[in-house]
């Protein structure tokens, strides 16, 4: 086969790529040749992905606002003049239990983690078709409870719907949509989500105890999948969901 075997040259889009998963999945798309667009809210945290990557470049933007979609799939044209792949990874969580819900703090997960992924693969949906592929960054299976969560585990299994249901749309026009799960791994989201030090590690040491595989992820185990997911070497593959979990969900 001919170049098709390669990201090289390819055109990639990454929200939320200034840490963890994003920050991991930019470096190794970037390592296999593929040129990449890093999003995110804060500039520092961009600048340090794409420090020594000269095939990285940033975009200061918060995919929760209306006109960002729009703004990111500009950004990346110029900067490309194309886009292959877009990778649907920024999100927030913010647990709360039933009875402590707070409106505005739920309608923020639901901008950043659903309705900003709906919009992005819209807005770049025009320059995917033929060959491009969408990769959705999820989380919990539907059919498991997790007190506490369940506003940011909603819109995560509402995006795995949404990858089901794309992969059908989208098939004839040459896109793939897949989703990649990761278990628990090592990233700042809790940080970001207003937890202390001593809470993180308690956290850790609880799940660690549930995981078969005994020990949580580091980011590029889970970048690993994202990138060949997105190689057009896999493409068969569509209207998936990888779960890489270290186990997690086969002992429930």
């Amino acid at each position: 086969m001919e170049e098709t075997n390669s990201l090289h040259g390819r055109a990639v889009v990454i929200t939320g790529g200034g840490t963890g998963i994003g920050r991991a999945t930019a470096r190794l798309f970037a390592a296999a040749g593929a040129e990449v667009l890093v999003v995110g809210r804060t500039a520092e945290r961009l600048a340090e992905t794409a420090a020594s990557h000269p095939r990285i470049r940033t975009c200061v933007a918060d995919v929760a606002e209306p006109d960002a979609p729009a703004d990111v799939v500009a950004a990346a044209l110029e900067a490309f003049g194309r886009i292959d792949v877009l990778v649907n990874n920024a999100a927030i969580t913010r647990p709360a239990p039933l009875g402590a819900i707070d409106r505005k703090v739920a309608a923020a997960q639901i901008a950043t983690n659903l309705l900003a992924p709906v919009f992005l693969a819209q807005h770049a949906l025009p320059h995917l078709e033929d060959g491009g592929a969408i990769v959705n960054i999820t989380s919990i299976p539907p059919h498991y409870g997790w007190p506490g969560n369940s506003v940011y585990g909603a819109t995560k299994v509402a995006l795995d719907h949404l990858t089901h249901t794309w992969a059908v749309e989208l098939a004839r026009r040459g896109v793939r949509v897949v989703s990649v799960a990761p278990g628990i791994t090592a990233t700042p989201v809790l940080t970001h989500a207003g937890f202390s030090d001593e809470q993180i590690a308690e956290e850790g040491r609880k799940l660690r105890a549930r995981i078969p595989l005994g020990r949580i992820a580091e980011p590029e185990e889970i970048a690993w999948w994202i990138v060949n997911a997105a190689r057009p070497e896999a493409g068969y593959l569509t209207g998936t969901i990888i779960r890489v979990d270290g186990g997690l969900g086969a002992a429930g």
